[in-house]
């Protein structure tokens, strides 16, 4: 009998996918594997299944997008988890991060956590004021979670925050069912010492999917020199406005004069971290194509 389904995991050739009557241990057919396509978690797939619960992926559905590491297809959100302190920020590659999402399609969603440590009002005002989805939480006591929660809600979500920031215990606020040991990795998202093969989604209470990544290091977006320098002023949300509205059409947007994007940094309309982070970027993109 053929349905649609989820692809949930992917393991040794084997991948569990949900459909709306459960779920199924599938294995791919040959004509993928002649096309040379390999499902990964989060895959939209024409399956049959038997009565006995195993069954085929007869074909892969439409992708919007997908990682190659962790391989999972059809993010909705790149959860960006950044603590207040212990360890402080590093906005930079906090930005650069915040590009590569923006370059693949994927929304990022930005979280500075242990506010109960010291106060996150400045830095969530950057970056909201900058147009993105901003959360001041505290893992430690739970504020803000809530928030976050129903701001997540049905949707494929990919966590990454550099060591020590709190995302094992943010994940665990989220849904406590993960049961994940902080500074350790659970075996629930296919990442334990005897899964390190596996790629898992977990089921969300609300319909949606937690992946998670070990680090920001761990997760692997295309290179900042993959990013053509025309299209990098477009991963600056705050830029848009301005573009366009340059004395000159070949303006980089770094210190030309006339540029609509340096004026609005003066006039305090863009962050200057956020304009020096971008030029940072283009500089290391025209570097290594010029």
């Amino acid at each position: 009998m053929e349905k649609n389904g989820r692809v949930l995991g992917v393991l040794g050739g084997f991948y569990t996918v949900k459909t709306d009557e459960g779920t199924a241990e599938c294995r791919g057919r040959g004509s993928l594997r002649k096309q040379g396509v390999s499902p990964l978690a989060g895959d939209l797939v024409r399956v049959t299944v038997q009565d006995d619960g195993t069954g085929a992926i007869e074909e892969l559905l439409t992708r919007k997008n997908a990682l190659r590491r962790p391989p999972v297809a059809n993010v909705d959100c790149l959860v960006l988890v950044s603590s207040v302190t212990d360890p402080a920020p590093n906005l930079p590659v906090l930005d650069a991060m915040i590009a590569l999402a923006e370059e693949q399609e994927i929304e990022p969603v930005i979280v500075f956590n242990k506010s109960d440590l010291e106060d996150a009002a400045a830095l969530h005002a950057l970056y909201e004021q900058a147009g993105f989805r901003t959360f001041t939480v505290s893992a430690e006591t739970g504020d803000g979670v809530e928030a976050l929660k129903a701001a997540l809600s049905g949707k494929i979500c990919v966590f990454s925050g550099n060591s020590g920031v709190g995302k094992s215990s943010l994940l665990n606020r989220l849904d406590p069912r993960l049961g994940l040991s902080t500074g350790e990795t659970s075996r629930k998202l296919g990442r334990g010492r005897h899964t390190t093969r596996a790629t898992v989604l977990y089921e969300r209470e609300d319909g949606g999917f937690f992946a998670d990544t070990p680090g920001f290091s761990s997760l692997e977006l295309p290179r900042l020199t993959d990013i053509d320098p025309d299209n990098l002023p477009f991963c600056f949300r705050e830029f848009l406005p301005y573009l366009g509205k340059c004395k000159f059409a070949s303006c980089h947007h770094v210190s030309e004069k006339g540029c609509a994007v340096c004026e609005a940094v003066a006039a305090g309309e863009i962050a200057p971290s956020r304009h020096q982070s971008y030029c940072a970027m283009r500089k290391e993109i025209d570097v290594e194509k010029y």
